[in-house]
């Protein structure tokens, strides 16, 4: 790759991440509508910068450290936000959290103990994510509307369907990185 020429899927994974704290301050003042629309962004900008990378061939190390940092930076950001207004329940946030937590450390412990390892989505992972977004999405789309009282249930249905992918996803995690320590030692 030229280093004078830009590169676009990076730079879009820089604005999600300056997003992030936007969306917050929105989320903060009760302006779901703003928020609602930075949120969509951020998604839109998230399937473009991994499209854009194949197709311009601009995939880079760079990029695959920021885009998840981008995503959690996102979602966990915007769980706890939510959570603390009182939007969503705090149970919810707290398993989004600590899955993403202990992923770290595993990592972290993986790093730590000089275990060969490549970190790649599973199919839950990548399923978890879709529900996490669609939740946080879900809500800001129906407090835009005020309409989430009358979506209650529906709301209810989807943080259990949220929690259980991610406990579950987690649990996949877990089970990998034990399967990386066990086949290194």
């Amino acid at each position: 790759m030229d280093a004078g020429r830009l590169n676009i899927p990076n730079t879009l994974t820089v604005l999600r991440i300056i997003l992030v704290p936007a969306i917050v301050i929105l989320l903060m003042q009760g302006d779901y509508f703003k928020a609602l629309i930075l949120f969509a962004l951020s998604g839109i900008t998230d399937g473009l910068d991994g499209f854009l990378a194949r197709i311009l061939h601009q995939q880079t190390e760079l990029g695959a450290y920021l885009d998840p940092i981008a995503d959690k930076a996102l979602m966990v950001s915007c769980f706890v936000t939510l959570s603390i207004k009182h939007v969503i329940p705090g149970w919810l946030s707290v398993i989004v959290v600590s899955r993403d937590c202990i992923i770290l450390i595993g990592i972290a412990m993986l790093a730590v103990m000089s275990v060969s390892f490549q970190v790649r989505p599973t199919m839950i992972g990548k399923l978890t994510t879709v529900f996490q977004l669609l939740t946080i999405f879900g809500v800001l789309l129906l407090h835009t509307l005020a309409m989430a009282a009358d979506y209650k249930n529906f709301l209810l249905s989807l943080y259990v369907a949220t929690s259980a992918l991610t406990i579950i996803s987690g649990l996949n995690y877990i089970f990998k990185g034990i399967r990386f320590i066990n086949s290194a030692t």
